[in-house]
């Protein structure tokens, strides 16, 4: 009996933290599109966003394209259709791992990041203060940096495709695959589904980190310490929603393509 109650309680408790994380993503959507709106405070996240997370997007782009393309290069030479390089490499990238790569990398550090700075707030009774003045700390605090992510993320997706898809034609020509031969492979996928696939998921992966960032930094307790745990759940969940969201965002536009 015991255990059936303790079952039921932490169903209880995971059934109030959804609803409190949905609420909580509704309210910051509707948010956005009403006023005041803080441009300082976004431009502020934007650069945070954008020009922070460039360098770790760009050497993981580039060392994941060709990590990829050296895999993609060995079978194909193997069954001599290295020509296709550019082809399954676009597919690859584009569809599937460059959104993914770029959310998992730009999650972890703006997660992080986000979590510990409001929950800092949070400990310190700032938060609370600013409802005190009568300012929506939602509107202050969660939309500038919502806004400003759905801005750097797709940006940097087109960013870590771009040098991906490069990235695995210098491969190409280790194994003696014409750069020409390359990219008139790669042109030849790089059509508008192909293109619309990978780059509506990064809106969605944008969505998630901040709500799920800022999220926990409000409801962070318990002083330092619950800072940490926050912050380190923050970037957790952000990881791991980001591969079910994809694997959705996935079904749902090749349902919708026809695919």
């Amino acid at each position: 009996m015991p255990v059936m109650v303790a079952i039921v309680e932490r169903f209880r408790r995971m059934v109030e933290t959804v609803q409190d994380y949905t609420l909580f993503s509704i309210e910051t959507i509707r948010c956005c599109v009403g006023r005041p709106f803080y441009a300082r405070e976004t431009l502020h996240q934007l650069h945070f966003a954008l020009i922070g997370s460039l360098t770790i997007v760009l050497i993981s782009a580039i060392v994941a394209g060709q990590a990829l393309a050296i895999q993609l290069a060995r079978e194909l030479s193997n069954s001599g259709a290295k020509s296709q390089l550019g082809h399954f490499m676009v597919i690859s990238v584009v569809r599937a791992l460059g959104p993914v790569l770029t959310g998992m990398v730009v999650a972890s550090r703006m997660s992080a990041g986000i979590t510990a700075e409001l929950g800092a707030m949070r400990s310190s009774d700032q938060i609370d203060a600013l409802v005190a003045f009568g300012t929506d700390p939602i509107r202050r605090l969660v939309v500038p940096r919502t806004i400003a992510l759905l801005i750097a993320l797709p940006v940097l997706t087109v960013i870590g495709d771009a040098l991906a898809v490069i990235g695995g034609g210098f491969v190409g020509l280790q194994y003696h695959l014409s750069w020409e031969s390359y990219w008139i492979g790669a042109l030849q996928y790089l059509t508008p589904k192909n293109v619309l696939v990978g780059m509506l998921k990064p809106f969605f992966f944008a969505v998630l980190i901040v709500t799920t960032a800022c999220w926990k930094g409000f409801r962070s307790e318990g002083g330092a310490k619950g800072v940490g745990v926050a912050t380190t759940e923050s970037v957790v969940i952000a990881s791991v929603g980001i591969l079910v969201t994809d694997v959705i965002c996935t079904r749902v536009l090749f349902r919708i393509l026809g695919w």
